[in-house]
């Protein structure tokens, strides 16, 4: 019998050293391309130096660590981000309010048309399709026509212009006046709802999919009971297919925040890397966005700005954690 443990025992240490020979190769992968540079990211958010030329604080620089100049540790950087001009605060507060925009009527919408989409039987497969392009489309090239459909053509600055755009065509068809959506000279609410409507759009494939399989897996029992009490649809929507959705729904929103504090790609596509319409270059920059502005130049600076974006990545999320744990039937 204990020869028979003994054996069991040997074959069970061979399989796990199988295992950790297979998953070998992708733990150096995420010690290399992963956690390295988180650790790096902290380390150099911290090392900042006295500038004799400048007459500043300046945070590390690669090239010039490799030609032998000296960095201590500090906080400098952290205070840098804050001090140094408004771009920091501009950037911050573009972002945070393109999530709280973004979020909450992104997800509203993909709950409306997954509901939809479970409920007709008639080309489902075909609009599922439909719906979840945008996901494996390039958001750069997204956000090009985006620009094209929003944008104007302009002969000079003083000319009215020659060619509006398809949206403007849309709104002059039914009576309006063409809006400047994106060109110089846009106001700043025409800018956040062109970038509201293309991060909501391309956001929803992935909220829809989470949460049409969420639908799929609900016991029909529980609607067939709704049935029986008389309940309105609007009534089953919000007491039955809200409450069993809760896990999705908390799940989506976690995500939605995250992806909304990271958000960049959008603004690039629409405005280029000016990061706002001609003549108002950098007014529509984002966190991720100030922290590629530094990251040739001033690499500390960078650093210390990814990591307070982290925190308020980590703040938000336990914060929604925390709710959805109240909110959510499991």
């Amino acid at each position: 019998m204990s020869h028979k443990k003994s054996n069991r025992k040997n074959k069970n240490l061979k399989n796990q050293w199988k295992a950790w020979l297979y998953l070998t190769p992708m733990i150096i992968l995420l010690l290399v391309f992963t956690v390295w540079p988180i650790f790096n990211t902290i380390r150099i958010s911290f090392l900042c130096r006295w500038d004799e030329d400048l007459g500043a604080v300046v945070g590390y620089d690669y090239a010039k660590a490799i030609q032998g100049v000296k960095y201590q540790f500090g906080f400098n950087n952290f205070i840098n981000v804050f001090t140094t001009g408004d771009s920091f605060l501009i950037a911050l507060g573009n972002t945070m309010l393109l999530t709280v925009l973004t979020v909450p009527i992104s997800t509203m919408l993909a709950l409306l048309i997954a509901v939809a989409l479970n409920s007709i039987k008639w080309l489902k497969k075909f609009f599922q399709t439909v719906f979840f392009l945008p996901y494996v489309t390039n958001a750069i090239a997204i956000g090009m026509v985006f620009a094209a459909m929003f944008g104007m053509v302009w002969p000079t600055p003083a000319k009215p212009p020659t060619s509006v755009g398809i949206i403007n065509t849309i709104i002059e068809a039914f009576g309006g006046h063409y809006i400047n959506w994106v060109d110089r000279g846009s106001p700043y609410w025409a800018n956040i709802a062109v970038l509201v409507i293309y991060i909501v759009w391309n956001a929803l494939p992935f909220k829809i999919l989470v949460l049409l399989g969420g639908l799929q897996n609900v016991d029909k029992q529980y609607y067939d009971a709704a049935k029986v009490d008389g309940a309105s649809r609007w009534r089953v929507f919000w007491r039955v297919t809200v409450p069993l959705l809760s896990p999705m729904i908390a799940c989506v929103v976690i995500t939605g925040f995250i992806g909304g504090f990271k958000e960049y790609t959008s603004v690039v596509g629409i405005f280029g890397d000016g990061m706002g319409p001609t003549g108002a270059n950098g007014s529509l920059n984002t966190m991720v966005g100030f922290i590629y502005n530094y990251i040739p130049h001033n690499q500390g600076k960078a650093s210390a700005a990814a990591l307070i974006l982290f925190v308020i990545i980590f703040i938000v999320t336990m914060i929604n954690m925390y709710v959805s744990k109240k909110k959510t039937h499991y």
